[in-house]
């Protein structure tokens, strides 16, 4: 498994490199600079901030310093923020997305799943009607229209919880549970959709496999079926659904922060992309990608944990 490990970390490193240099040649072939603005700078002062960050020197040049300072861990200094490198916006911005992501996904298990179950029981019944329906309604609407509804009718109609906005540090965990609750919602709706259609449809192929009707002569519940003998084989398509959606759920909540206006990573990749930050937006590109590898990988290594046959043809 080490063995295996290894040669996976070592099949991430072209990948990466590949997303790097496409990000940054395309950054710096785009039109405008992170020195434009509605307020011409002085030719001078231009050239002179231009020079300290190295953005005069041929683009080859620049594009192997900032390989170099990237092998060394460091995303460089934002063009804007003069006060923080990248390294500390990103930093601050990610435990933020993270636990915003990794609660919706959790809730969207926690819902998903058991609605899957229960509509494959119930199958072509009024309560798989009923679940199916909703799960299409749930993909059907996506989170930048789902957001912005939820932030009118429970934050401004019923007042119950805040619309946007983020606790100031050193406030305790307690006072970030309201301002999470909309954002964790919005997220995990069309999370649930999916997950309960996927479950439906692996459950109810895996209750037709002869193991399961040779479990139901022995006399075992529904309950101990499900359990011991469905459960297990009917959760692999899930864990492979599970890496893209969690980094789809952690990377994709850029829409999300900014309606509730929470200081996650997606808030800074807008206001990089905004202000031509160049390293801003490349630090958020690099840690996109390395979320999206080091998930990927997870995943297969619990996909061979679930299902011996693949660890044995690894």
């Amino acid at each position: 498994m080490l063995k295996y490990i290894i040669k996976r970390l070592l099949q991430a490193i072209p990948t990466l490199l590949i997303v790097i240099t496409l990000s940054f040649f395309m950054m710096r072939l785009a039109p405008g600079g992170p020195f434009d603005g509605e307020r011409q700078l002085p030719p001078e002062i231009e050239a002179n901030l231009m020079r300290s960050y190295g953005l005069d020197k041929p683009l080859l040049v620049q594009y192997g310093n900032y390989l170099t300072s990237l092998a060394h861990g460091d995303l460089g200094p934002s063009f804007r923020d003069k006060d923080h490198t990248v390294n500390e916006q990103l930093a601050q911005g990610l435990p933020v997305s993270m636990t915003i992501g990794l609660l919706a996904m959790a809730l969207a298990l926690l819902v998903g799943l058991p609605l899957g179950i229960l509509a494959a029981l119930r199958r072509n019944g009024i309560v798989d009607y009923a679940v199916m329906g909703v799960a299409l309604s749930g993909i059907a609407i996506p989170n930048f229209v789902l957001a912005p509804l939820m932030a009118v009718f429970f934050g401004l109609i019923l007042r119950w919880l805040p619309v946007s906005g983020w606790p100031t540090a050193g406030q305790g965990m307690m006072s970030y549970l309201p301002y999470m609750v909309l954002p964790v919602i919005a997220l995990s709706i069309q999370q649930i959709a999916y997950i309960a259609r996927m479950m439906r449809a692996s459950m109810i192929e895996v209750l037709g496999q002869p193991f399961i009707r040779t479990a139901r002569a022995k006399g075992l519940s529904t309950v101990q079926i499900i359990r011991r003998h469905a459960l297990r084989p009917a959760m692999l398509p899930i864990l492979s659904y599970l890496g893209p959606a969690i980094t789809g759920i952690i990377t994709g909540s850029v829409v999300v922060e900014k309606i509730f206006s929470i200081p996650g990573v997606g808030s800074y990749f807008v206001q990089g992309a905004t202000n031509r930050d160049y390293t801003l937006v490349m630090g958020t590109v690099v840690l996109y990608a390395t979320i999206i590898i080091i998930m990927n990988l997870l995943v297969d290594l619990l996909y061979a944990f679930v299902d011996p046959q693949v660890r044995h043809n690894r």
